[in-house]
Order: structure tokens, then C-alpha cells, then sequence
């Protein structure tokens, strides 16, 4: 495992690698993790190494130097990004390295640092598949430090399908994640469970079938409009890693989210803490409106709330006013709101031992 300069910056690194899922089949995933300060400490050691030749370390590098530049935590975050998305946001990462815990997020396969030439984007067929690459992730990021120090205490947060993964998998390994943090998670379609019901009983043929088959779905970019840079948002996006509308949604695809939506209908009983932030409001419709600029232009905000009742026992709903679909994307006022919902819960629910 090598970790190399990420596309955000100096204060990012990415790893590449392989997990073998139950099904035997190896698939590619990236996680990236913030470390600031690493551009300086890599060069403190870069120097060192020139400076003293002769005691064979060369130019390699070990992970130590740049890591001891930072104050080690006894807690870590991993984030999994929603569908057709990627991980970019780094002034989520400096939230949370900021409030003292390392933090780590996951480019799923057949998404962003992730996609390979020949594959679908956004594809996967079981919501299952994912286990192996986040399971392999906590694997790394619990890797010993210097000194040997203990594994960190892990929250795992999602958005969107991010966070309908990260429910099902928290429920099926309890015991490993000791928070969930999930923002604006994907846990019911539109309107009303019928409606989810419905969806299956009509792509479930085709996913048996024909799983990679394309679902001919009018285009909608709302969303990206209203975060991206390059239309009428303050995010600098990949369009390659992000397309403005979407990956094309195939028939397997749908088919496991709908899937693991009935899981969550039918309680996941997660025992640990969680933390729901949803938007105040949602807009939906096939033209645009201004209130998408302020309102979750993707989900039935309502729906999700009621949906969250059946994740565990311990659940806190924070609806942000104003908020998009991503909460922490959301316009700067908005999104500070949320932020510091999520620092009181924090306060709450990871801190209550006063570390």
C-alpha cells in the first residue's frame, strides 16, 4: 500500500486498492485521508534523506515522518460518498480533523479515483459488494501507527447512497463503528413505501435479466446546478468523476438500492448512535425552480425522516433549513448551521467519556 498526493491538494493523500468480495471478485476502491501539515513534514524528510545518504534510507519514505507531524487522535471518521459523486469536500475533512479525529474517505468502486476504463460508472448489482472495500478501508485506517498505537474509535458517515450503504453495513458488523453520521441518506423513494414496492415489482425482471440494461429516465441536473462552480454553485466538480447529469441508472443498480431500502423498512436495529441531517424542505418536479437553490432537490426529505425511525434505537433527526440535498454543501450560512448541529452532537455522543 502507497499513499500518493491527492487530487485536493497537499494536505490530501490517496491509496489505491483491490478487495475481494464474497463473490470472489477483486474490485478497486481509493481511499484518501487528510493529513495536515504532510506537504511539510514530507519535506523535512525529503531533506534528511539527501542530507544523510550514507544511512541508507535513500528516498524512501516511510509513513512515519509526516504522520508524527499531526496529532494522533483517538478517533477516526471514514465518509462514503452518494451515487455518481466522489469524495471533494475538504472542508468537511478540516471539520472533522479539526474537532480531533483523522479523517478518511472512500471512493467506491466504479466511482471516482476509483473508475476504470471498461466499467460502468456507478454500477454495482448488491449493495453487498461494497463490504469487502469497506471493511478493507477500516482495516487500513486501524493499521498500527508509530509507537504501535491502538486502532481509533471509528465514526462512519454517509450521503445519499452513501449512507443507505453505510446503514446496512453498520448493521450487518456491529460492533465495529461506534457512531453513524449519515447526511441526507437514501433509506426510501418518493411519496410512500408503494411506491418503492411498485419500482421493484417492475425492475426486478429486467435486473434478473439483463442487469446492465439502461433505464431510459428523463435527464434532471438540478442538483449539480445548484452546487457546482461551472454553473450557479461554489464547488469546483470532475465532471468525469461527477457527471452534471448523472451516470446512466441501469436496471441492476436499482434494483439492489430498492433492495436494501426494504431492508431498512423492515428495521436495521443498529445499536450504536446516529445522526440524521436531513433539509429542511424538499423540491422536486422536471423544471427547475429557484427554491432548489435552498431545498433537497433529490430526495422526499419527509419520507427519509420517517424512514430513519427504523435504523436503530438511538436516533437523532436535524432538519437544516435552507439545506440541499448534501447539507455540507449547502450555501455558507446554511451549511455552518449544520455544522455546528453536528458538533453538538458530537459533543453528545462521541465525547460523552470527556475524551
Amino acid at each position: 500500500m502507497e499513499w500518493q498526493k491527492d487530487i485536493l491538494g497537499d494536505d490530501f493523500e490517496a491509496c489505491t486498492f483491490g478487495a475481494a468480495g464474497a463473490d470472489g471478485v477483486e474490485r478497486t476502491a481509493t481511499l484518501v485521508r487528510h493529513v495536515p501539515g504532510a506537504r511539510r513534514a514530507r519535506e523535512a524528510a525529503h531533506k534528511a534523506a539527501r542530507e544523510a545518504p550514507d544511512e541508507g534510507r535513500g528516498d524512501e519514505l516511510s509513513d512515519e515522518p509526516y504522520r508524527a507531524a499531526v496529532r494522533q487522535p483517538r478517533r477516526a471518521v471514514l465518509f462514503l460518498h452518494g451515487w455518481s459523486d466522489y469524495f471533494f469536500n475538504a472542508e468537511l475533512a478540516a471539520f472533522w480533523t479539526g474537532n480531533g479525529f483523522d479523517f478518511f474517505a472512500l471512493d467506491l468502486h466504479n466511482h471516482g479515483r476509483s473508475l476504470r476504463p471498461g466499467t460502468h460508472g456507478g454500477y454495482v448489482a448488491d449493495l453487498d459488494d461494497y463490504d469487502a472495500e469497506i471493511t478493507a478501508a477500516i482495516g487500513i485506517i486501524g493499521s498500527p501507527g508509530p509507537g504501535g498505537s491502538a486502532p481509533p474509535l471509528l465514526t462512519l458517515m454517509g450521503h445519499s447512497t452513501g449512507g443507505l450503504i453505510a446503514a446496512l453495513w453498520a448493521s450487518r458488523h456491529p460492533g465495529v463503528a461506534a457512531q453513524l453520521v449519515l447526511d441526507s441518506p437514501w433509506l426510501e423513494m418518493h411519496g410512500s413505501p408503494a411506491v418503492r414496492r411498485a419500482a421493484r415489482t417492475m425492475v426486478e425482471p429486467l435486473a434478473r435479466f439483463r442487469p446492465e440494461s439502461v433505464i431510459r429516465l428523463p435527464p434532471r441536473g438540478f442538483y449539480w446546478r445548484s452546487i457546482s462552480s461551472a454553473a450557479e454553485g461554489e464547488w469546483a466538480l470532475d465532471d468525469a468523476f461527477r457527471p452534471p447529469r448523472a451516470f446512466p441508472v441501469r436496471a441492476g443498480w436499482l434494483s439492489a438500492v430498492l433492495d436494501g431500502q426494504a431492508r431498512v423498512a423492515r428495521g436495521l436495529n443498529i445499536e450504536v448512535p446516529i445522526l440524521v441531517l436531513i433539509s429542511g424542505a424538499s423540491a422536486n418536479g422536471m423544471f427547475w425552480k429557484e427554491s432548489m437553490r435552498r431545498t433537497d432537490a433529490v430526495l422526499d426529505v419527509n419520507m427519509i425522516a420517517l424512514r430513519s425511525l427504523s435504523l436503530g434505537r438511538t436516533v437523532t433527526l436535524e432538519r437544516i433549513d435552507g439545506g440541499l440535498h448534501d447539507v455540507f454543501l449547502s450555501a455558507p450560512q446554511v451549511r455552518a448551521d449544520a455544522y455546528a448541529r453536528l458538533a453538538r452532537w458530537i459533543g453528545a455522543y462521541v465525547r460523552d467519556d470527556g475524551a
